[in-house]
């Protein structure tokens, strides 16, 4: 099954838990993959392109609130 949704900066941002400028930034640095679709000059990404993107990042483990490794045993009774 494929997503085909469009996502704008917003979406993207909120998947991956930055602003909206932070992925702004990403594609002016080329760190973002082509959008799949552009609209009045407006960029969007398919939900699964950039599943696909995040899932290759360097670096997408053990982000914050992702629950990875680090600590979380020792509770300090």
């Amino acid at each position: 099954m494929t997503d085909r949704s469009l996502w704008s900066y917003k979406e993207i941002a909120a998947h991956i838990r930055v602003r909206p400028d932070t992925v702004r930034s990403y594609r002016k640095h080329g760190l973002l993959p082509p959008p799949d679709h552009v609209e009045a000059g407006r960029p969007y990404w398919y939900a699964d392109t950039v599943r696909a993107w995040v899932a290759a990042r360097p670096g997408n483990r053990g982000r914050r609130g992702g629950g990875g490794s680090g600590g979380g045993g020792d509770g300090g009774d």
